[in-house]
């Protein structure tokens, strides 16, 4: 029998096959065509077959994503944006049955000589060729996506997201709706993230059609918003700190009644500021791939009644999650005691147990949650403890900069000294120098960096945090 979530696909693009669905570059598709669409590859794969979707913004991504879902199917993500080489070899060392992708990607990127179904796609989302050329294969039975993690410190790894995992998260205890939501939503998250498939399938468990963006781009994100009005958008810290740096008005963004925020650390001043310039309260969250979902977030209801005393905290336990901070020694904490956190998510079900997290945080009396920083990324500076974010947020600061990363460089003397990749706003110019000495009223001596270096752009991962392996790459380059 079809899981709940594969039926409630089923039955929403069932629900107004005439009406609007998907927006893409300016034109809409039906939820006909992308249900059509969607049941061209859901008859092509078996249930609890692996499929490996070379994933991009695009309706044929998105129709493929369903299709397999459908179906009951697994999909395997695949990231084409990792560049060539690295998805040949991420494809071959798969070893799955089946591959989609658009006829440039399979073209480019699927070897001929591969023993496996493959399925190419047009522009519009349609099945165009494919071929078969290997048995059915036994699969990961329940889990609905096997989905990359960000990659932001090492290379990416896979979790299962189990099909009870994403319906808990998207659906909850909610029946099939009866008719399309009127509102149109923005979806900006690239769909080999988490949240990019999560904004995808909660737009179907919902019967709500959704424009769709390739990546952020500001002007094309902000054409969006003045269309369609949504009452809520969602950001990542360095594309909010777009719109917050720029020409964009409180009138560009009527209608928005809150700007939700994950995925990295928004600082409290960068929220206080958006709010101040578009009169929008900024909405943390805290989730994990892992989780299948978020723990923790702030509601409207608390962001008015707490705010002001909680600045900073990423809110509290989302309903049926459990949040504790422990020692080294796995002693649970009190009130504002540092250690590490664990969590309980609600969408792993009644009976999961505690997971150890590597995020240092705090919890007060009221449950609101801080983190702190990444317990595996502190840089020891001679005995002192440097946290990244902290370095970050003060350097973040200062109006001419855009976005900041800090790692840490080894150093013969001290152990590990901060260094630190910036990013200014357009038409900025800005010294090391003149840096540092905005960072000496924010930061203890020995959490200055010993580098600063500017870049054009700072490389980030799909979910848009810093690339810490590509950072660390830079200095070792700009040593040279």
């Amino acid at each position: 029998m079809p899981h709940r979530l594969s039926r409630r696909i089923t039955e929403v693009l069932a629900l107004d096959p005439a009406a609007d669905a998907l927006q893409y570059d300016g034109s809409w598709l039906t939820w006909r065509e992308l249900g059509t669409a969607a049941g061209e590859v859901a008859g092509l794969v078996g249930p609890g077959s692996r499929v490996g979707i070379m994933l991009r913004n695009r309706p044929a991504h998105v129709a493929a994503l369903l299709g397999v879902l459908q179906a009951g199917g697994t999909v395997v993500v695949i990231n084409p944006s990792r560049g060539d080489e690295r998805t040949r070899d991420d494809i071959a060392a798969l070893d799955l049955p089946t591959i989609i992708g658009t006829t440039d990607d399979v073209d480019r990127l699927v070897d001929p000589g591969l023993d496996c179904t493959v399925i190419a796609l047009d522009d519009t989302a349609r099945v165009i060729r494919y071929s078969i050329d290997r048995q059915p294969d036994p699969g990961r039975p329940g889990v609905a996506v096997w989905m990359l993690t960000s990659g932001t410190t090492g290379p990416p790894k896979r979790i299962d997201l189990t099909y009870d995992m994403l319906a808990h998260s998207v659906m909850g205890s909610s029946a099939t709706p009866t008719e399309l939501r009127r509102g149109v939503a923005i979806v900006n998250s690239p769909l080999v993230h988490v949240g990019g498939v999560f904004r995808i399938l909660l737009c179907i468990a919902e019967a709500r059609p959704f424009v769709l963006l390739e990546k952020f781009e500001l002007q094309k994100w902000a054409a969006a918003v003045r269309a369609h009005r949504p009452r809520a958008v969602s950001l990542v810290p360095a594309a909010l700190r777009m719109v917050l740096h720029s020409d964009l008005t409180r009138d560009d963004l009527a209608g928005v009644r809150a700007v939700t925020s994950g995925t990295a650390p928004l600082s409290a001043d960068d929220a206080d500021a958006f709010t101040a310039k578009f009169g929008i309260p900024v909405l943390t969250s805290y989730a994990a791939t892992e989780f299948g979902g978020g723990v923790a977030a702030w509601t409207l209801a608390d962001h008015q009644s707490y705010w002001t005393a909680k600045r900073g905290s990423v809110g509290r336990a989302n309903p049926g999650a459990g949040l504790r901070v422990v020692g080294d020694d796995g002693t649970v904490l009190g009130p504002d005691q540092a250690g590490l956190l664990e969590v309980k998510p609600a969408q792993l079900g009644e009976d999961a147990g505690w997971m150890r997290t590597t995020d240092l945080a705090r919890i007060d009396a009221d449950g609101f949650l801080w983190i702190l920083g990444r317990a595996d990324q502190a840089i020891i500076r001679g005995g002192f403890k440097v946290m990244p974010d902290d370095v970050r947020a003060a350097l973040e600061s200062h109006p001419d900069v855009l976005g900041a990363s800090v790692v840490g460089r080894p150093d013969e003397r001290l152990g590990e000294v901060p260094v630190a990749l910036v990013e200014l706003r357009a038409g900025q110019t800005l010294s090391a120098e003149v840096l540092s000495d905005h960072l000496r009223t924010r930061l203890s001596r020995y959490e200055i960096p010993a580098e600063i270096v500017f870049t054009d752009e700072i490389p980030r991962t799909p979910s848009g945090k810093p690339d810490l392996r590509a950072v660390r790459e830079h200095f070792t380059e700009h040593a040279r």
